[in-house]
């Protein structure tokens, strides 16, 4: 090994200390990614833990792994050492106050009013540390009527609109299968991130507050953007009658599908057309321009799809790579993944040595460092697994402390 490559830090968040207090996903991808960026999370659990060691059912299918473990939260706390207090008796508080002082981020994600009823709000820590970064994730913001309403990733998805954009324009609200949770836990990573750049500029922290409603009009994106200057709806397509026949995916006869993203449509409709065998369509006048193949799309796109029908995937690959400037994909399912070669050689996916499961297979966060690169060492924690290491070792509690905390039920 390249003894340079081997001495540099591990990840760009290396010495940074970070309190993990979520639950269920929000939160806990916030402190994943922080995590993968290299920073030390202590994930702080009540005595019966985080509900979501008991989530062995997700979207209708089993999470359950051997050892009494699931994927929910394996997937979620990767990198993590967990800290079980009571939180309600004073001693428990004490230990997560003295904590707070030795840290440099701290995160949570319950309702309005549950922090600060238990002296952990962010007028409560910043006293006890002015440098602290306190990262909120919240359903709809900090202000506002609705601020402390309860709020899961489905009801973020339904106030922001975002339903409506899910599916085909059929007057029906769609499903987003808790994608709030992600994008907000994201944008919460990001939003520490950048207060952390402060902090390192003014030695001083702030409160850093993303919610599922902010997260998911954000990741509408250009749709909400344009919709706010010109007044138009947005609207939902549906394959079948997609505005741009070029921006669309077909069914191959082997039930394989391959995706076109061409935007630009006039100027890749001539050589498309010679890609599919089909040289008479750039002739008629119906699809010579792309304002006339939208007017004509259905009639388009049900000949497109006898085209495609024809032949199996990889025949029309081998006809996309033939022509220049072509800007096609595979249509891949999860499964198609992780021998997928960019997902491979990008550690988009990596292969880990679980101590229970053995061999399995993890996202990775999808950042590339030259100079310090991100790794993962360490599975999800058991619960309580490292509350004597961190009371020892980063907080000086001797194993007189301890047994008096053991004996008083603050700890397990």
């Amino acid at each position: 090994m390249d003894m340079a490559i081997s001495n540099r830090p591990h990840g760009p968040l290396s010495g940074t200390r970070v309190i993990d207090w979520t639950m269920w996903q929000f939160g806990p991808v916030c402190s994943m990614m922080l995590a993968d960026l290299g920073a030390e999370v202590i994930k702080v659990e009540s005595l019966d833990g985080d509900h979501a060691r008991q989530f062995h059912t997700v979207s209708g299918s089993s999470s359950s792994l051997p050892g009494g473990l699931n994927a929910y939260f394996e997937s979620l706390n990767r990198q993590k050492k967990s800290l079980s207090l009571d939180l309600k008796s004073s001693s428990g508080q004490e230990i997560m106050r003295k904590l707070v002082g030795e840290s440099d981020i701290f995160v949570q994600n319950f309702r309005k009013g549950v922090a600060e009823r238990l002296g952990l709000g962010y007028e409560d820590l910043i006293k006890i540390n002015p440098k602290l970064i306190y990262g909120a994730a919240t359903g709809y913001g900090p202000n506002g009527p609705d601020s402390g309403k309860p709020a899961f990733a489905y009801t973020g998805e339904a106030r922001s609109g975002s339903l409506w954009w899910a599916g085909p324009n059929d007057g029906n609200p769609y499903n987003l299968q808790s994608i709030a949770d992600q994008i907000s836990g994201i944008m919460l990573c990001n939003g520490i991130l950048g207060a952390l750049v402060n902090q390192k500029e003014t030695g001083k922290g702030q409160k850093v507050d993303v919610s599922h409603l902010g997260s998911m009009m954000w990741l509408g994106g250009n749709r909400y953007g344009m919709a706010l200057l010109t007044g138009n709806q947005p609207e939902g397509q549906e394959r079948k009658s997609a505005r741009n026949p070029l921006w669309n995916c077909y069914k191959c006869a082997d039930d394989h599908w391959i995706a076109f993203a061409m935007n630009q449509s006039d100027r890749y409709w001539p050589s498309f057309c010679d890609a599919i065998e089909r040289p008479d369509l750039n002739e008629d006048e119906r699809y010579s321009n792309m304002g006339v193949r939208t007017e004509n799309r259905v009639e388009l796109i049900g000949k497109l799809d006898d085209v495609f029908i024809t032949k199996p995937r990889s025949y029309w690959i081998g006809r996309m790579d033939s022509s220049e400037g072509i800007i096609w994909e595979k249509v891949q399912s999860i499964w198609d993944l992780p021998d997928d070669p960019q997902v491979v050689q990008n550690n988009y996916i990596i292969d880990f040595e679980h101590p229970t499961l053995g061999p399995v297979k993890y996202l990775q966060t999808p950042f590339q460092y030259s100079e310090t690169p991100i790794e993962t060492k360490l599975p999800a924690p058991e619960l309580g697994q490292h509350t004597e290491e961190i009371l020892t070792e980063t907080l000086g509690y001797t194993w007189e402390d301890i047994a008096n905390f053991q004996d008083q039920g603050t700890i397990i």
